[in-house]
């Protein structure tokens, strides 16, 4: 994503939860770089200094095997499956009612120091007080860009702690998921355990069973929304891992046009309610994060979203749009999809 957005728009879209919803914030200009580094990094469990090369081309370096780990939630939950343990988060974490957001995985997040829990929330002052080795976050843009770092504080908040860069944008899922868990293991992660092995190889086994299922069914179309009140945003495969992923696979995915995807740098397209049987699809997945509307509200509130095919044949699935990058996590989301296509009748 990228940064022609002012700040009135981006807080549009993160209110309006869109279709890559709080990404799109990042996202409009556009440059497609590809990785900066594919390097990993070192570290010893008896205490010894330790280093890593993020996805801007920088060294993390400390003098031990970072202890307390602050990072974007979505990121702590994906080195909690690799059973390493951060003290502090920031980004969504505890929904209304005091569950764990989607976002948040198998943590239990009342072990955990929520620095912020919202779109320019950082507690500054706590993070201090966590004595931070490490802040640990993604990218959804090529300029280095760490997601939901404040900008107005970033400068100070990274230069409190050696911060870690992992990218998600304009690349394929497996990418990320090859970073985190180099960084898991960099962090005292015993990557070659029975546990992370049976979780790649679900991963790949998956994998080969959407390639199968969107073979099998090339006429199946999946398009790919995030719901508000005003807007319907219908995202295009490029720029986001899963979806350049599962387009990888053969997955047939709705594409907007360039031009529609415009204003939000390359991401998605703003589509009226009237207008939201503009695209034909078989099959919707929708983002199911807790800044979007979901279906069970749509159902009430939008008599359009009622009339598509695909929600009339309950062809309506969940789309991770911020996947938790570990291969346990991720194995499921290919699952699902490919249930979803060999299970769906052809109603567009």
């Amino acid at each position: 994503m990228s940064h022609s957005l002012r700040t009135p728009s981006r807080r549009g879209i993160l209110a309006a939860g869109g279709a890559l919803g709080l990404t799109a914030v990042l996202a409009a200009c556009g440059d497609e770089k590809k990785d900066k580094s594919g390097g990993s990094g070192s570290g010893t469990k008896d205490g010894g200094p330790w280093s890593f090369k993020d996805d801007r081309g920088k060294t993390a370096k400390t003098d031990a095997t970072p202890a307390n780990i602050v990072a974007f939630t979505g990121v702590a939950a994906a080195l909690y499956d690799y059973g390493v343990e951060v003290k502090g988060v920031f980004g969504p974490t505890k929904t209304k009612d005091g569950k764990p957001d989607v976002q948040a995985g198998d943590m239990d997040i009342s072990k955990v120091t929520i620095l912020g829990n919202a779109w320019d929330q950082f507690n500054i002052e706590k993070y201090v007080g966590l004595q931070p080795d490490v802040l640990i976050s993604t990218m959804f843009d090529d300029k280095g860009t760490l997601w939901y770092v404040p900008e107005q504080s970033k400068d100070k908040v990274l230069g409190l702690a050696p911060s870690v860069g992992i990218s998600v944008y304009d690349r394929q899922m497996t990418k990320p998921l090859e970073r985190i868990l180099a960084l898991a293991e960099s962090l005292g992660a015993d990557v070659k355990s029975d546990k992370v092995v049976t979780a790649k190889k679900r991963f790949e086994a998956a994998a080969e069973r959407l390639r199968k299922a969107a073979k099998s069914r090339p006429e199946i179309k999946v398009l790919v929304g995030s719901a508000s009140a005003d807007i319907f945003y219908v995202s295009g495969s490029d720029l986001s891992a899963d979806l350049e992923y599962f387009k990888a696979l053969g997955v047939n995915i709705v594409e907007p046009p360039e031009k529609a995807k415009k204003a939000s740098g390359g991401w998605f397209q703003n589509l009226s309610w009237e207008n939201v049987d503009t695209y034909k699809a078989d099959v919707i997945m929708m983002d199911n994060r807790t800044s979007a509307l979901q279906p069970a509200d749509l159902a009430k509130q939008k008599p359009t979203w009622g009339k598509l095919p695909a929600v009339k044949a309950g062809q309506v699935v969940p789309r991770v749009t911020e996947p938790i990058f570990s291969y346990a996590k991720c194995a499921p989301i290919l699952e699902d999809l490919a249930k979803a296509i060999e299970k769906a009748k052809k109603v567009a």
